[in-house]
């Protein structure tokens, strides 16, 4: 039988036959697909072939085989540097959650995140939440982050999911497509969901006001299927988000704005750090290439981590 991935809780995966029936699956011995290294071989999002097994009346299926993968977002553990993470696969869209206090999502996150995306032909739209309870400071940085990403070519939008401002825009995207909400932990991921689909009842909750810290409400991801002709990925909230298998010279074509002026760099390996007569770094100091997205591509050919406030960050998902 064949059949998508809805739920993966490790060693289970619950498996939506083409019939429409729900089938508790499991992998057949050491299941491992060819050239990924991940703590996942399946993940939610998957195409797989499975048989059905019956014991004592109850019926489980046993997965075989994994489809090819149009795409994944797959990441590197912040801590744990050589585990990697499939959060989803064969997707259509996905929404990457902003917020700027309370949790801050800073901009070394959104890149990564970003440069992870184009590398996997995974289309993103920037949703700047909670805009209602944004003062005037915090409003300037939404206007100057959208400035930022709008001109690299991104959509950004802008979401009060408790005044359901432009929450019916997210909506209309959705309509046809496998869609990703994703975001740290307390950007109001669920609550933005429950809007859209009332029904749902995502489990949601509030900030930690002695931490500021985003309590965890999801634990693994899961697929749901929605009335308007649309499937929603729910993801447990991600601390930090680490580049995988990337090399340095790379790199650079997974940043937009510098892929369309780096062939006029003198050198043709130019990894734009040193080298005299760089497009790119005249760019970023012409600064038609912002020098935040420019930092964080120096971060991830560096090998650096991201940089993190440690005293407000949830514990490593």
């Amino acid at each position: 039988m064949t059949g998508i991935v809805y739920k993966s809780t490790g060693s289970w995966y619950l498996v939506k036959a083409e019939n429409d029936a729900f089938y508790e699956c499991r992998i057949k011995g050491k299941f491992r697909i060819k050239g990924i290294k991940s703590t996942n071989p399946i993940a939610v999002g998957d195409v797989v072939e499975f048989e059905i097994e019956t014991n004592n009346d109850v019926e489980t299926g046993v997965i075989n085989e994994i489809h090819d993968r149009k795409n994944y977002i797959i990441r590197k553990s912040v801590n744990l540097s050589k585990q990697t993470h499939i959060i989803a696969a064969n997707l259509d869209l996905v929404f990457l959650l902003i917020t700027i206090n309370n949790p801050p999502t800073f901009t070394s996150f959104i890149d990564r995140f970003l440069v992870t995306a184009e590398a996997y032909s995974v289309d993103t739209v920037l949703v700047f939440n909670k805009i209602d309870s944004y003062e005037i400071e915090q409003r300037a940085e939404v206007m100057y982050l959208k400035d930022i990403y709008e001109k690299i070519g991104y959509t950004c939008i802008e979401v009060s999911a408790t005044e359901n401002k432009n929450v019916a825009i997210i909506k209309e995207m959705m309509i046809g497509k496998t869609n990703m909400f994703v975001g740290h932990s307390g950007v109001g991921k669920s609550t933005l969901v429950n809007t859209i689909e009332p029904g749902l009842d995502l489990k949601t909750k509030e900030i930690s006001n002695q931490h500021k810290q985003g309590q965890h409400t999801t634990t693994f991801a899961e697929m749901f299927d929605l009335s308007f002709n649309a499937k929603i990925i729910d993801t447990p909230g991600i601390k930090g988000f680490g580049v995988v298998d990337m090399d340095k010279d790379e790199v650079d074509d997974y940043f937009p704005e510098f892929l369309a002026v780096k062939n006029n760099c003198k050198f043709n390996n130019c990894l734009h750090v040193e080298e005299p007569k760089c497009a790119v770094k005249g760019a970023v100091e012409e600064e038609e290439i912002s020098f935040s997205r420019y930092r964080s591509y120096l971060q991830i050919i560096e090998g650096e981590e991201e940089h993190y406030r440690t005293d407000i960050w949830e514990k490593e998902d």
